[in-house]
């Protein structure tokens, strides 16, 4: 397929789409957004330790989300995360395993897939929530794209929220997804993302860990949609960093494993 230019209106801001589809990623650049009639979301966030970033975390999704149903999987605190989701109205379920791949797979069994689009993000604060009512306009305009991601290299690139180490491991990652499976994103791992419901309905999880974020990369264009990015602001985390060098080797294990169904 070719590129495609579309011109979305939203209140008094009109904002110019390049839809790069097949070899080609998507880049969105978007604004604010005003949904007159927001569709149904349902919002899933692992966790894991983050008593720090929870609390913002949920509490700007509900400002920007009205009505959204809040799924926290928890992959066993020790500290106050559970006691801070569930006072702030989430619902809260204890994963079986380890690692966020297994906490995807808890979250798709209890989560309310009956609704339009749902939510990926991160329980650190990382990811503004302002930016999902654009991703899910997107989605509602273009019934060809199947996932919009938060891209954090696109222009607000903060090495106080990014570490220059994992800026350049996610470029190596990216690269290496594009060579072997044909997957264009220029931010493969990023935690933000929104997705029509039913590409996950009954989707099999097979990752344990964060090498979850590439499978999910090749199941959306394995059930033949596009995946567009859009930039977006990042911060620096509220709380201690989970992913560490072991999990690069995951991740391009998970790619090359991909590359082979």
């Amino acid at each position: 397929m070719g590129k495609r230019d579309l011109q979305f209106t939203c209140s008094t801001q009109v904002v110019m789409v390049a839809l790069v589809e097949e070899e080609k990623r998507v880049l969105v650049p978007v604004q604010k957004w005003d949904l007159q009639i927001p569709p149904s979301t349902q919002v899933i966030i692992a966790a894991l330790n983050e008593e720090e970033g929870i609390g913002p975390t949920i509490s700007e999704l509900n400002k920007t989300l009205k009505n959204s149903r809040i799924l926290v999987v928890d992959g066993r605190s020790t500290d106050r995360t559970v006691e801070i989701a569930k006072n702030m109205g989430a619902d809260v379920v204890v994963q079986d395993g380890l690692g966020k791949g297994d906490a995807l797979a808890k979250a798709i069994k209890h989560s309310d897939l009956t609704v339009d689009y749902v939510v990926f993000t991160d329980a650190d604060y990382t990811y503004p929530a302002e930016h999902v009512p654009g991703m899910i306009q997107i989605l509602e305009k273009n019934p060809d794209v199947g996932m919009v991601c938060g891209n954090r290299f696109s222009g607000y690139l903060d090495l106080k929220g990014l570490n220059y180490f994992f800026y350049l491991g996610n470029r190596f990652i990216a690269f290496t997804q594009n060579y072997l499976n044909g997957v264009w994103l220029a931010d493969p791992l990023t935690g933000l993302r929104v997705l029509r419901a039913e590409i996950i309905r009954h989707w099999k999880v097979k990752s344990k860990g964060f090498d979850v974020e590439v499978e999910l990369n090749h199941h959306v264009k394995r059930e033949g949609f596009g995946i567009a990015e859009i930039p977006i602001k990042y911060r620096e985390r509220l709380g201690e960093k989970k992913l560490g060098v072991r999990h690069g080797a995951e991740i391009l294990r998970r790619i090359m494993l991909e590359a082979t169904y």
